[in-house]
């Protein structure tokens, strides 16, 4: 047994008696005090120190809950058998030092943003009248459906924008469309579906999810009105995950007689018909397309909406309006097997500033906003980049569909986008031999800089 050797600082910040074991746990998980080491007693190290016993018995006692020493009655404190190779974590892990947000090195945004694009203001002020009004409500857990004021808020919203029937019990929000369709496969699951058909090209994580879970992939060509109705799966039941409204990446949009026809396929084939309305409300000539689920009347369809293109990408808000036979399946052998993964704060928030109508306001100026850059972007593609590059989708959603004539890999038109801060991303099932098929996000790219951002992009692509 040696004496222990540290020099206390009694004047630190740090007390003494974590002094005494962060010592004790480096010098043991170091092996410099090997396993099986008695350590001095308690009275010995105290008298040592200049320290009290009730300071030296607290740091023990710290060393004994996490693992570092034993404690034989009647014998004493040993080492116990921790020491690796690599050292402790103490002495590998840097610990940055940052006094707070303005010290703090976040990383610059990848993109242009604007942030003419949402009021901070109201939003703000419906947290504040969240925080100091409803307190009580934040000290218990969420909802598992979503809350139920903000269920009847989108059941009020998509039936005035969309003609959506349903009620507030058919809602359910979660962060993400990711996270309600894992909640979708359990549910087709245990109505004996296996066969999920998706749009090609499509929206791929959606397509992985059913993959990952076990179901078999149908891939359907896009046409230009929309999925190849004529080779869904017929005389088994089966679902099918659509866009009809604005197809992603396609932009192609499905007239009202396709998609009763649609809806006829799953009536006759006892299937179900997964519509993502992602971004509907974003159409800048003409009223916005309804939707599907509005013309459907034997509850075959499910309904897919999310809050991120219309307030901003971090809200992680999204929803699905179940029709009644799954959203029993969904309460009764689903719902309580998995926590609300949506803050309850941000819920609530969205509830009120849906109520005080300033969502509607805030789709207004979106599409007013969207549409003038959306036209001013086209401009300049026409103007500078015509018989080289050709915009496709100019009617809707938060991105142009574009095909650039190049040599070039796709890849590396968008590490030329990267560098002027603009994003664009390749499908890459679309792309062929001298001519990329590109996605250009205009909406993030502030309108007084379109002219310069999209002039930029012409010529790095045509260099």
């Amino acid at each position: 047994m040696r004496p222990i050797s540290i020099t206390l600082e009694h004047n630190s910040g740090k007390s003494l008696y974590i002094q005494l074991y962060e010592y004790l746990k480096k010098e043991i998980g170091g092996g410099r005090i090997a396993a099986g080491e008695k350590l001095p007693s308690l009275r010995r190290i105290s008298e040592q120190l200049g320290i009290s016993v009730t300071t030296s018995q607290m740091a023990y006692n710290q060393l004994l809950v996490e693992g570092y020493i034993t404690s034989t009655p009647q014998s004493g404190y040993y080492a116990a058998n921790v020491a690796n190779a690599g050292g402790t974590a103490d002495e590998n892990t840097s610990i940055p030092e940052f006094t707070g947000f303005e010290d703090y090195p976040f990383d610059e945004p990848s993109y242009k943003y604007d942030l003419e694009s949402f009021d901070f203001v109201k939003w703000k002020k419906c947290v504040s009248r969240v925080l100091n009004e409803y307190p009580g409500l934040l000290l218990s857990e969420g909802d598992r459906q979503g809350e139920r004021i903000l269920r009847a808020e989108i059941s009020r919203y998509v039936y005035r924008s969309r003609g959506v029937c349903c009620s507030p019990e058919q809602v359910v929000v979660s962060a993400g469309t990711q996270q309600l369709t894992n909640h979708l496969a359990r549910i087709l699951r245990r109505m004996e579906i296996n066969i999920v058909s998706t749009e090609d090209p499509g929206y791929t994580p959606v397509k992985n999810i059913f993959r990952d879970r076990g179901f078999t992939i149908n891939s359907i060509p896009i046409a230009r009105d929309g999925i190849s109705i004529e080779k869904l799966p017929r005389n088994i039941a089966s679902a099918v995950y659509v866009m009809p409204s604005n197809q992603f990446p396609t932009g192609a949009v499905m007239p009202v007689g396709r998609r009763y026809e649609l809806l006829r396929w799953a009536k006759e084939n006892r299937s179900i018909i997964i519509e993502d309305d992602y971004d509907s409300e974003l159409r800048y000539f003409g009223r916005p397309v309804p939707a599907l689920q509005s013309l459907d009347r034997k509850s075959s369809v499910v309904y897919l909406g999310s809050f991120s293109s219309t307030l901003f990408a971090a809200i992680r808000l999204s929803y699905m309006i179940l029709p009644p036979d799954m959203m029993h399946i969904f309460r009764s052998e689903i719902m309580n097997n998995y926590d609300q993964t949506s803050s309850k704060t941000e819920q609530l928030t969205l509830a009120m500033f849906m109520e005080n109508g300033y969502y509607s306001t805030t789709i207004r100026k979106l599409r007013k906003l969207y549409s003038r850059k959306l036209q001013k972007a086209l401009e300049i593609f026409d103007k500078y980049g015509k018989g080289f590059i050709t915009p496709l989708n100019k009617n809707s959603g938060i991105t142009i569909s574009l095909n650039v004539r190049t040599d070039k890999e796709p890849a590396v038109l968008c590490a030329d986008a990267d560098e002027l801060h603009l994003h664009v991303i390749s499908p890459s099932q679309l792309n062929r031999t001298g001519l990329a098929y590109l996605l250009f996000y205009y909406n993030q790219v502030p309108l007084k800089e379109m002219e310069e951002s999209v002039t930029a992009l012409i010529r790095a692509w045509a260099r």
